[in-house]
C-alpha cells in the first residue's frame, strides 16, 4: 500500500547536484563554470532584468504616448435596467442589488444603464444613471434617486 511514509520519486527523475569549484577532475574546477574574469565571474554579480549591457534600454528607446489615469481611476459596477425590472420590486437600492447578486461590492460605485424597457413605476437608488435610463424610469412614473 502506498502512503506518504513510503513515497519515492520516479526512476531517473532525481539527480545529484553538480558540485561546482571542487577541483579540475570534477569538470567544473578552476573557473567553476563562470568563464574568465569579467562581471559575471565575480561574486555578487547580478544584472537587472532590463539591463542591456550599457546599450540604451528598450523602455528608454521607445517613444512615450498617451496618458495613464491610474491614481484617479473610478471603478464602476454596471447594471442594466432590464435586470432591475426583472426583480419585480417597487424600491431597489445598492443593498438589494447585492442580495440578488447583480453587483458584488458595496463600496464601489454603481451605474444604471438604460438597456431594456420599464413597464411599471420603480424607485431606483444608485450612484450614477445614464440619460436614457433616467428618461425610461421617469416615463414609466418611477424615480431615479442619486445616492
Amino acid at each position: 500500500m502506498i502512503d506518504l511514509g513510503n513515497l519515492t520519486p520516479a526512476e531517473g527523475s532525481v539527480k545529484n547536484r553538480k558540485r561546482i569549484g571542487r577541483g579540475n577532475a570534477s569538470g567544473t574546477g578552476r573557473t567553476a563554470g563562470r568563464g574568465h574574469n569579467g562581471y559575471h565571474a565575480r561574486s555578487g554579480s547580478k544584472a537587472k532584468l532590463y539591463f542591456e549591457g550599457g546599450q540604451m534600454p528598450l523602455m528608454r528607446r521607445l517613444p512615450k504616448r498617451g496618458f495613464k489615469n491610474y491614481p484617479f481611476k473610478k471603478e464602476v459596477q454596471i447594471v442594466n435596467l432590464d435586470r432591475l425590472v426583472s426583480l419585480n420590486l417597487d424600491k431597489i437600492d445598492v443593498n438589494t442589488m447585492i442580495e440578488v447578486g447583480l453587483i458584488k461590492k458595496s463600496h464601489q460605485l454603481v451605474k444604471v444603464l438604460g438597456v431594456g424597457d420599464v413597464g411599471t413605476s420603480i424607485e431606483i437608488s444608485a450612484d450614477m444613471f445614464s440619460k436614457s435610463a433616467i428618461e425610461k424610469i421617469e416615463k414609466a412614473g418611477g424615480k431615479a434617486i442619486f445616492v
